[in-house]
């Protein structure tokens, strides 16, 4: 596991929370909801890890010599800040970090959503239940803040499960079908997702001008959570079943990965996972294969 820029900072800055925290996702990595519970209250600083959760066990030589010298930079850190400055709470910008990060999120990602991001203090997955359509949610839980009211945004993925009566050998699996969004109360003037720009207009008989303003689009990771919507009376131009496509398989990136994963892309040691194995399908000359989510319409 490698430290480096940026998170190599913040981990310095509360080096005991990182120790426990990937300590405890070591130790319990298959009671999903335990790992995600104690891992939102140490990010968030809700609890503040013991000196004996804080001690880094391995079995590895390597992770036993990288907790070492991490304690090291931790001690000689401590002896030269300033003993009046307040320490950090909880792990600072770990889902921010993550962003900037990994090459899917960060596409989306715009320099105004960082401030917002840096609020963003747990995602959870959520399934539906057995007696229920088949779908998960994303939750993107958010400490108060002066962007917007809301402290936790949704995003829905509906899934399609059962054959195709018509072509049933044709199934591969649970599939994304659709998603719905939230609305985000924006507090006034804090909207990222639109920019107002001013136009000139010039009267044809007067020949006089004025100016205008307008509200248009624009760029930002939370139009996420406003998404093309799949209608059957209606088809979707190249760009828009492109950009819905994606959304997909965003959203099983989530549940999939980044969800679970996310103390090891915090550190870059899932970065390292995902370079490693994108590294053997070129050394075994696979091609590249187009995604896999696919837009239906249901009648």
């Amino acid at each position: 596991m490698l430290f480096s820029g940026k998170v190599s900072d913040q981990a310095m800055q509360n080096p005991q929370a990182l120790a426990a925290l990937q300590d405890k996702i070591d130790s319990v990595s298959h009671m999903d909801f335990f790992v995600c519970f104690q891992r939102r209250n140490i990010v968030s600083g809700e609890v503040e890890p013991t000196d004996e959760e804080c001690e880094w066990q391995s079995d590895h030589e390597d992770e036993a010599a990288l907790a070492e010298d991490l304690k090291k930079k931790a001690a000689i850190e401590e002896k030269t800040e300033d003993a009046n400055e307040e320490k950090p709470k909880g792990v600072p910008e770990f889902w921010l970090t993550i962003f900037r990060s990994v090459d899917m999120l960060s596409d989306m990602l715009q320099e105004h959503d960082e401030p917002i991001l840096k609020h963003l203090q747990d995602i959870k997955v959520i399934f539906s239940g057995p007696d229920q359509p088949m779908s998960f949610t994303l939750e993107f839980r958010f400490e108060p803040n002066e962007y917007f009211t809301n402290t936790v945004l949704t995003k829905v993925y509906k899934m399609k499960s059962e054959p195709d009566e018509e072509d049933p050998f044709s199934f591969e699996g649970p599939e994304i079908i659709d998603c719905d969004g939230c609305e985000i109360d924006w507090h006034k003037g804090k909207d990222v997702t639109v920019k107002t720009i001013k136009k000139k207009q010039k009267h044809k008989g007067r020949g006089t001008a004025r100016v205008i303003t307008k509200q248009v689009p624009n760029d930002s990771f939370f139009n996420f959570f406003n998404p093309i919507k799949v209608s059957p009376d209606r088809e979707l131009d190249e760009d828009s079943e492109y950009t819905l496509a994606t959304d997909f398989e965003i959203g099983h990136f989530f549940r999939e990965r980044i969800v679970p994963r996310a103390v090891l892309y915090f550190t870059g040691e899932a970065l390292e996972d995902d370079e490693s194995f994108e590294e053997e399908e070129l050394d075994e000359g696979e091609e590249e294969v187009s995604s896999p989510y696919c837009i239906h319409f249901e009648d």
